[in-house]
């Protein structure tokens, strides 16, 4: 029986140190056993201007600072009749249905790899301008991003 109770009660000192200060334990009923939730952000968001008049490309990071995975599972956007989750595996992209965002982790969506793909355009978005679109989750709320539109040749700055 004790060591049921290590794990649960660092599961519980988990969620309440993500948690924050915000609030008591008697309000936590419901999803999951203490495992806590995911708590979404995005940052990093660009899009390169498009080549092409029909087609264009999304970057952003979508960090997880929560005590439960969620996974993006659709993205949708005014300037595109169609914008869909693409994943690449050894150089070749392929449409998914979703795309994992672990617990206390981060989804990357950069260029050469994971990323968006913004079809039938309804305009030509051109560098200056930002592009609204709409994150949607498996198990949280959605979320409005503001994408500032780059040079088609930009490339974001690393530590490296």
């Amino acid at each position: 029986m004790r060591r049921r109770l290590g794990p649960a009660a660092l599961a519980i000192a988990g969620a309440l140190a993500v948690a924050g200060c915000g609030g008591s334990d008697s309000g936590d009923s419901g999803s999951g056993s203490g495992s806590g939730k995911a708590e979404l952000s995005a940052g990093s968001a660009y899009m390169p201007q498009p080549v092409s008049d029909d087609m264009a490309a999304g970057f952003l990071t979508v960090t997880n600072k929560g005590g439960a995975a969620d996974e993006l599972t659709s993205v949708t956007s005014d300037i595109a009749g169609q914008v869909t989750v693409h994943e690449t595996v050894d150089g070749a992209m392929q449409e998914v249905k979703s795309l994992k965002i672990p617990a206390g982790g981060r989804l990357e969506l950069k260029s050469g790899g994971d990323h968006l793909m913004f079809e039938q355009l309804k305009s030509k978005p051109k560098e200056g301008q930002t592009v609204s679109v709409e994150l949607h989750f498996a198990d949280s709320g959605p979320m409005k991003v503001e994408m500032p539109v780059k040079p088609a040749t930009y490339t974001p700055t690393t530590g490296h």
